[in-house]
């Protein structure tokens, strides 16, 4: 049960660390550590911060998808 998480959430992960370090221009896994270390130590605030982020992302990629440009037409 376990491993069909991880595996979910490896295929099908959001992409907020890998967007977050192209932008500061960081390490991913150094976004990741940091989400993970200050989960815990901020009893699931970043882990809201994610989830929202994800949220934001996956409807930016939705609104850039079916937009329609003036040259498209």
């Amino acid at each position: 049960m376990f491993q069909k998480i991880v595996t979910y959430f490896e295929k099908q992960s959001f992409g907020v660390c890998t967007q977050l370090a192209e932008r500061l221009n960081m390490s991913i896994s150094k976004i990741r550590l940091f989400f993970i270390y200050s989960s815990f130590l901020a009893v699931g605030f970043p882990i809201i911060f994610y989830i929202l982020a994800a949220l934001v992302l996956d409807v930016r990629r939705y609104v850039k998808k079916n937009r329609v440009r003036i040259w498209d037409v």
